[in-house]
């Protein structure tokens, strides 16, 4: 039953998803609802990136407290669960602090640093930028800050380019 249950929560997803990135789909206030609400079932259901992505709406564009906070929990849950965009996501939920999750510099640092090492561009950048400037309760740090600059340029692409030029250069 558990698997006919996952198998729908994910099919859900998908025509949510499918909704709201829809261009040719008039945005009716129904449209809207119905994709909000696919969304919202498919979060309490648990699906990770229904998680991040409608914890990251009710966070950003939530008109209450209540549904931010209930949108910072989500994201919470999906950073637990793996999901390095939620990551990032927790990471500037910490950073700049909500009325459910005051700011922490020690957690922001922590999520970034999660996010990152999985690959997200930004989250590595911002550690990049905290050790560069000192920012984060970090001290100024220009060889770590380096590590992240290469692995933010490496996860945006820009790596790949870097290193096949430098080989070209020693042959």
């Amino acid at each position: 039953m558990t698997q006919a249950s996952s198998l729908f929560t994910r099919l859900e997803y998908r025509l949510a998803e499918q909704l709201f990135h829809t261009r040719w789909l008039p945005r009716s206030p129904r449209t809207q609802r119905l994709t909000m609400h696919l969304f919202q079932r498919c979060a309490d259901a648990g699906h990770p990136a229904a998680l991040s992505l409608y914890g990251h709406m009710l966070f950003h564009r939530g008109m209450s407290p209540q549904d931010k906070a209930r949108g910072a929990r989500y994201v919470l849950e999906a950073a637990n669960a793996g999901d390095s965009r939620a990551q990032y996501q927790a990471g500037q939920i910490y950073e700049h602090g909500c009325a459910l999750y005051p700011r922490r510099d020690d957690h922001a640092v922590t999520w970034f640093a999660r996010a990152g090492e999985a690959g997200h561009p930004l989250a590595a950048e911002r550690l990049a930028r905290a050790y560069r400037e000192g920012q984060l309760g970090l001290a100024v740090d220009a060889e770590r800050a380096a590590h992240w600059q290469r692995l933010a340029d490496h996860a945006a692409g820009l790596g790949e380019g870097l290193d096949s030029a430098e080989t070209e250069t020693r042959h």
